[in-house]
């Protein structure tokens, strides 16, 4: 029985600006696979980035060439081949997870043999604005156990500074997204263990962070930009105690799996990360997330609306979708 395949671009809008050192967001504009067959419907989502060089439309377009091999059956090994790692991919992985479940009357949780899902810890983030109301964003989040500071290489001790203090228990990780210079990196490290941050997030661009070779920081560094796959592990030795794992990235929770091994093979510690986008684009990431150190995926946190039956963030703790939202029965 032949499946039939669709891809679309939904977009929501977001709550408020997601404002980082790259830009400001004000929607999450994803590619949505759904793939049927005999009466069931698997689905996924991809975020396209535009760091990546990655568009909505190129995104559908490399969906598009491949339909007719996932109408023929195609499945995630072959997927692996087929198509690129990146966002596309992902949406593809994510539905194909999800029939393969629904078609085998369980979960995929069950599939990996895993037990249940239950809340865990996630980051939840502060965008970019001045230290005063980076200071009232925080208190507005309650008491939290992680929360994630974005900044870039300004008033970055103040910014800090002004988080810590109204969250004073809460573990701590500090994102520059790839804005800083060498030089602030040695500078901040002192502020950094003051404010006892737990994770320096790709302070340097991926194409200059050789300088991190043998630099030994007071707070250890976590690679996000750098970090794509297993090719980049060999590279990654010497400059990153732990790795940024992103379905995105990966191209989906089968690569996923895959480098998440070869990573902690390598000796480095795992952090789960997301876009900004639905809980369709979360839940398949949930299957990695007793296994990293730290997890941020708070990205449906960010909508004004996420689509029913999804995650739920309440008090800094992720609470997996209702059955059936995704992932079998």
């Amino acid at each position: 029985m032949l499946r039939t395949v669709a891809a679309r671009h939904d977009r929501f809008g977001l709550k408020s600006p997601f404002r980082i050192a790259r830009g400001v967001k004000t929607d999450a504009d994803v590619v949505t696979v759904e793939i049927a067959v005999a009466g069931l419907t698997g689905r996924g989502e991809g975020v396209p980035y535009p760091r990546y060089g990655e568009t909505i439309e190129a995104a559908l377009a490399d969906i598009a060439a491949v339909t007719p091999a996932l109408a023929q059956g195609a499945g995630r090994e072959e997927l692996l081949v087929l198509m690129p790692a990146g966002a596309a991919r992902n949406a593809v992985d994510g539905a194909l997870w999800d029939l393969d479940a629904q078609l085998a009357r369980t979960t995929v949780g069950m599939l990996l043999g895993q037990p249940p899902l239950v809340p865990v810890e996630t980051a939840v983030t502060i965008g970019i604005d001045t230290p005063e109301a980076m200071h009232r964003a925080a208190i507005a989040l309650g008491s939290v156990p992680l929360v994630k500071v974005k900044v870039d290489d300004q008033l970055v001790a103040e910014r800090i500074a002004a988080v810590r203090s109204a969250l004073p228990d809460a573990r701590m990780i500090v994102d520059p997204n790839e804005s800083w210079s060498m030089d602030l990196v040695e500078a901040i490290q002192p502020v950094l263990a003051d404010a006892q941050v737990g994770l320096l997030e790709q302070p340097l661009p991926a194409d200059a962070d050789a300088a991190l070779a043998g630099f030994v920081p007071l707070v250890p560094i976590c690679a996000d930009e750098s970090a794509h796959g297993i090719a980049d592990l060999d590279r990654l030795q010497g400059r990153y105690a732990y790795v940024n794992i992103k379905l995105d990235k990966t191209g989906g929770l089968t690569a996923a799996l895959a480098f998440a091994d070869a990573a902690q093979a390598a000796g480095f510690e795992l952090m789960l990360g997301c876009m900004v986008c639905s809980s369709l684009g979360i839940a398949p990431a949930l299957a990695l997330a007793s296994r990293a150190g730290f997890v941020d995926c708070d990205g449906p946190w960010w909508l004004a609306q996420d689509r029913g039956g999804g995650v739920r963030i309440e008090g800094g703790m992720l609470h997996p979708p209702a059955p059936g939202f995704w992932g079998g029965v």
